[in-house]
């Protein structure tokens, strides 16, 4: 359920293929040159997280038949790239050997840092780069919520309300699979448009079975399908909101256009849609007999996990809430620090005459992950990268510490847009214990 923007490449190991040679060189000096030079850059803590100033250990493998003399240097940057500190120390690395050199790298207080680890020696050249937090806990966003904004969105639902949803459950046989009954949802959502998605459930001889549900939101211009799973216990819908998969409709955007539909106008925006179609998914799910009205689970990746977010938010009758990479968190700070979404946004601003970036602000204001985030009640689990280069960790912890229920953030130092299957597995099993699902 992840966005498909590409994840950024992981800064682990590098190698390099040996320097070349002279074409004279003979082949005993081949043999004895043959080899690389690798470096591996680990943190002194797990997650990358320190209380004052970073710690590092650099290590440097020469397996050629050469020393390699040089320097390693690191430079550290806030999260929209300006520089603060940077130093460096001569090295030698002995043919055959290997070399750990410790770093104590410094920082401006609370926050995220990009730190480039970089080498230069006889026959290598590379950067490593990775990101480290100071007291992460206690990020704060130094931009206020509209004093309206619970108001704002009580209006949306009550136009919601008012729209007949006209609930149609189709069942698609040829596509049932893995004991799971397969089925093509439809409703009217605001401003009478059709959305569309899937639901699988498991096939079961009990017809008064009533089962547990996850309810997956879709990442950026994401087709969702069927999802089947193993689970027998457990309902799964996939819902695909306005102008994205079978529900695209009138709302038939190019792919990056659909972050800056109407978002000259807050009340046009067409996140305010999307945002009433997921709370429209959970007007079905309290309309179907079959499923559990009280063990619901949102989850979603990237705009899934900002839209999991959101509905838990605004909605109470979600259960459980699990949001992975969520885009659009504390959306003022985005500003000269990420270029997707912004760079989508300056190109729509550009074409708008009179439209400024501050009334874009203004209106996305409205729609920033951080100002739903203070209304979960719920159980909330949040995954994020600390290298994505999309939801920025700072952004991420801005939401994060506004939520005041029970919650758990998995940071992961070497990821981009991603989670892993570690943040996978605890989902399930935090789902099933929340739920009882033995």
């Amino acid at each position: 359920m992840s966005g498909t923007w590409p994840n950024i490449a992981k800064a682990q190991s590098h190698n390099s293929p040996p320097a070349k040679k002279d074409k004279d060189s003979d082949d005993d000096d081949d043999k004895n040159n043959a080899g690389e030079v690798s470096t591996i850059l680990t943190s002194a803590s797990k997650n990358a997280f320190f209380d004052d100033k970073a710690k590092y250990t650099f290590e440097v493998k020469n397996t050629t038949g050469t020393d390699q003399v040089g320097k390693v240097s690191y430079t550290v940057t806030t999260e929209k790239g300006v520089q603060l500190f940077t130093d460096s120390i001569k090295v030698k690395i002995a043919k055959k050997s290997v070399e750990k050199y410790n770093f104590t790298v410094p920082a401006r207080g609370v926050g995220f840092y990009k730190v480039n680890f970089m080498i230069n020696v006889s026959d290598y050249d590379d950067t490593t780069r990775k990101v480290f937090g100071i007291k992460p806990e206690l990020i704060a966003s130094t931009h206020r919520r509209p004093a309206d904004f619970d108001q704002f969105w009580q209006k949306v639902k009550n136009e919601l309300a008012v729209v007949k949803p006209r609930f149609k459950l189709t069942a698609m046989p040829k596509l049932d699979k893995d004991n799971r009954h397969v089925y093509l949802i439809e409703m009217q959502s605001l401003g009478d448009m059709t959305i569309r998605g899937w639901m699988t459930v498991p096939i079961s001889k009990n017809k008064n079975r009533k089962f547990s549900v996850l309810l997956g939101l879709p990442g950026y211009q994401v087709n969702l399908n069927p999802l089947m799973g193993v689970d027998d216990d457990l309902a799964i819908i996939t819902l695909n909101v306005r102008g994205q998969g079978n529900s695209r409709g009138p709302i038939n955007t190019r792919r990056d256009e659909f972050i800056f539909y109407h978002v000259e106008d807050k009340n046009k925006y067409v996140m305010r849609g999307v945002v009433a179609d997921c709370l429209r998914a959970i007007d079905f799910i309290y309309a179907q007999p079959n499923l559990r009205h009280d063990q619901i689970l949102v989850s979603g990746g990237s705009m899934g996990g900002y839209l999991s977010i959101i509905t838990a938010s605004l909605d109470k009758r979600v259960n459980l809430c699990s949001a992975q990479n969520p885009i659009f968190c504390d959306v003022r700070n985005l500003v000269g620090e990420v270029d997707w979404p912004m760079s989508s946004i300056y190109k729509y601003i550009g074409t708008q005459p009179g439209l400024t970036l501050d009334e874009v602000l203004d209106n996305l204001d409205y729609y920033d992950a951080k100002n739903f985030a203070v209304n979960l009640t719920c159980p909330t689990i949040m995954g994020i990268g600390l290298l994505d280069p999309f939801a920025p960790p700072n952004n991420e912890y801005a939401a994060y510490n506004n939520i005041k229920s029970p919650k758990r953030i998995m940071a992961f130092k070497d990821l981009g847009h991603e989670i892993s299957q570690e943040y996978k597995n605890l989902e399930g099993r935090w789902m099933r214990d929340a739920f009882g699902l033995f």
